[in-house]
């Protein structure tokens, strides 16, 4: 048998082969503000003792098809209710995937407010699902009447809900969501990555609400390299999400060091209250500049609007600061550019650079 001349690439789907690769910019000595990544390193004796315990796992063996102890542990410290069951994803992103992949008949609608997190967007694609997003307004607002009219006219399989809204780092109104997870027919996801930072929380609602379900993730709470997140919800629903999901799809480092870190979450949210107040301080100094617009913000990045966003990027890259610019994600977001709150040296440096590029 002859082997092919060229590289076969016809063999992969073509709207795969049209997407582009979740960019992550390399980053190296620059002052990292684009991931909305907490900048707090653990203590140096906590990390010391998280890495003698990490010494004692056994990394010849797979993590344990069911970790409950793990899971009660975690359930407790995130308030889950007795009547709803836990999932747990390598982060958030392959549990949008795995509610999606498990709704996706042929035909499926995944819905969201639009501009949001772009993993909806891209899990509802991959996974054969048509994606409709209904415009904000441009306070960022959710468009009520255009959401109900797009339920209604697409009966969508799963409505995702980021709150606070990525990029835009608002809390959609409580009586609107209300309003949705009336409407909706089918499953309504409300992803609470932000939490550490807004909140407020619809994790008390999972048992009267039996179409909702909360998303929540450890990333933005400082472990990001960690990458566990958890969905919540019916016993039913996630016995279903449970099918889909790949055994042993959480390592045993990453158990083993949350499990370790759940007795020092204090430190953690002592973490996230110096990035709360420091996204007010930095807020109101960028509020004192005339060429910006800040948006307001419950989550631990704020959005900037300026005269020229690609052109203040490239400036502020050249002064070794890395922010996100999103300006070209969506007409609502033109001239936008999105910065993760750092530390307070960090701050500083950035706003030192923004007066120069502005």
């Amino acid at each position: 048998m002859s082997r092919p001349a060229a590289v076969p690439l016809s063999v992969i789907r073509d709207d795969v082969r049209a997407l582009h690769a979740y960019p992550v910019p390399a980053s190296a000595g620059l002052v990292k503000l684009d991931m909305m990544e907490n900048p707090y390193s653990l203590p140096a004796e906590l990390a010391r003792n998280l890495g003698e315990h990490l010494g004692t796992v056994a990394l010849n063996r797979y993590p344990p098809g069911e970790p409950g102890e793990f899971k009660r542990r975690l359930r407790a410290r995130s308030g889950v209710p007795d009547a709803c069951a836990m999932l747990l994803g390598n982060g958030s992103d392959e549990l949008i995937h795995l509610v999606i992949l498990a709704c996706a008949r042929p035909g499926a609608v995944i819905l969201s407010p639009w501009p949001s997190f772009a993993m909806y967007r891209m899990s509802a694609c991959l996974d054969g699902c048509r994606f409709v997003g209904v415009t904000l307004q441009s306070d960022f607002r959710i468009d009520l009447p255009a959401m109900l009219a797009a339920i209604d006219e697409h009966s969508p399989a799963v409505v995702f809900l980021s709150y606070p809204n990525n990029p835009t780092g608002n809390l959609f109104d409580r009586a609107q969501i209300e309003a949705i997870l009336e409407a909706a027919p089918g499953l309504v996801v409300i992803d609470e990555a932000y939490l550490p930072f807004a909140r407020r929380t619809w994790m008390e609602d999972l048992p009267r609400r039996p179409n909702l379900l909360v998303l929540r993730t450890l990333s933005k709470l400082g472990l990001a390299g960690l990458r566990l997140g958890y969905l919540c919800g019916a016993p039913v629903l996630i016995e279903q999400f449970d099918k889909v999901r790949p055994p042993f799809n959480v390592n045993v480092l990453t158990l083993a060091a949350v499990d370790f870190l759940l007795d020092h979450f204090d430190v953690l949210d002592a973490h996230a209250a110096t990035v709360r107040a420091d996204r007010e301080r930095l807020a109101t100094e960028l509020h004192s500049m005339a060429a910006i617009q800040v948006f307001d913000s419950a989550a631990n990045f704020l959005l900037l609007r300026v005269a020229n966003a690609a052109g203040v990027f490239a400036k502020l890259l050249q002064q070794g600061i890395l922010i996100k610019d999103v300006s070209t994600v969506h007409p609502l977001l033109q001239n936008c550019l999105r910065v993760t709150i750092g530390t307070a040296e960090e701050n500083a440096k950035f706003v030192h650079a923004l007066r120069a590029s502005i």
